[in-house]
């Protein structure tokens, strides 16, 4: 499965092919490349047990390996991909730079390449790494990146520190303001969806209640200076929320449940896939027009 290419000021990030194996084998000839790790790849059989596995990769859109490139020349590999050591199939990072390339802010460049994409293109809720406790310069380099210690285990035969970074606040949503024409009409529907999903009541106030997952938070306010007494959700403005739901089943139980809270069901006819095929969704509108979409996320 092909990763996108992506390019930094000083390096391209592209998809690691057959065709970089023998640059590659001369980065890994240098046995101090395979210091920190369980195989020695100045070993060819080693070596080519690592390519091929790397380049048979199948694995979630987005993710796989990647070849370091530099004005031209291939100066390591990387890779964003279910780790292979951490449960759950977590999205793990690795990288190597050739000895020769090392101690220019390389590794910190690609990696952060890598993390911009999977946190903020693909989406992952965090990325992980593990890295030999005693590999120094490695620990420096993600700690440089956010990355936070969270603990240690013995991998492939040693001990190693496992780090973890989150998406950062920068650029998410803060909150978002709903001014609705009834209060408690609106809260009966939308506390109820909430709260099914996870979120709480944050803060509360006469004209107004408000939700809190995580950084951001939902307000529902009947403010005082609202004009008018109908929302229309195909005039400009906000048209409808979208929100994940855990699971294909969560959706069918939330879209079951919706009517006795006040919401109806849109595209009913077309229902799961009204979004796509690929799209598992439904469609609900409360009792005063507004819309959400409850997506599934596997």
């Amino acid at each position: 499965m092909s990763v996108p290419e992506i390019v930094t000021p000083r390096l391209r990030l592209r998809a690691l092919t057959e065709g970089d194996t023998a640059a590659a084998s001369r980065i890994f000839a240098d046995p101090g490349m395979s210091r920190f790790l369980g195989n020695d790849l100045s070993d060819p059989a080693h070596f080519r047990a690592m390519m091929d596995r790397r380049l048979s990769y199948d694995g979630p859109a987005g993710q796989g390996h990647w070849a370091i490139d530099r004005d031209g020349e291939l100066i390591g590999i990387a890779h964003l991909s279910p780790s292979r050591r951490l449960p759950g199939g977590v999205a793990e990072v690795g990288y190597y730079i050739a000895a020769g390339h090392s101690g220019q802010g390389l590794a910190t460049e690609a990696v952060r390449a890598l993390l911009d994409h999977g946190l903020a293109t693909l989406g992952l809720p965090a990325v992980w790494a593990l890295v030999r406790e005693d590999h120094a310069a490695s620990r420096k380099v993600l700690r440089r990146l956010g990355f936070l210690d969270v603990g240690g285990d013995e991998y492939y035969g040693a001990p190693h520190r496992v780090l973890v970074v989150l998406p950062a606040a920068h650029g998410r949503p803060h909150h978002i303001e709903l001014w609705v024409p009834d209060l408690a009409r609106a809260e009966r529907g939308w506390g109820w969806l909430l709260t099914a999903l996870g979120w709480r009541e944050y803060q509360r106030w006469p004209a107004g209640v408000s939700w809190r997952l995580g950084p951001s938070y939902l307000v529902m306010e009947k403010s005082p200076a609202l004009r008018g007494a109908e929302h229309e959700r195909t005039r400009p403005g906000l048209n409808h929320l979208a929100l994940h739901v855990a699971t294909r089943a969560q959706v069918d139980v939330l879209a079951a449940e919706s009517a006795d809270h006040g919401w109806r069901p849109l595209f009913a006819d077309r229902y799961p896939h009204a979004g796509g095929e690929e799209h598992y969704a439904a469609y609900l509108e409360d009792e005063d027009g507004f819309e959400v979409e409850l997506v599934a996320i596997e």
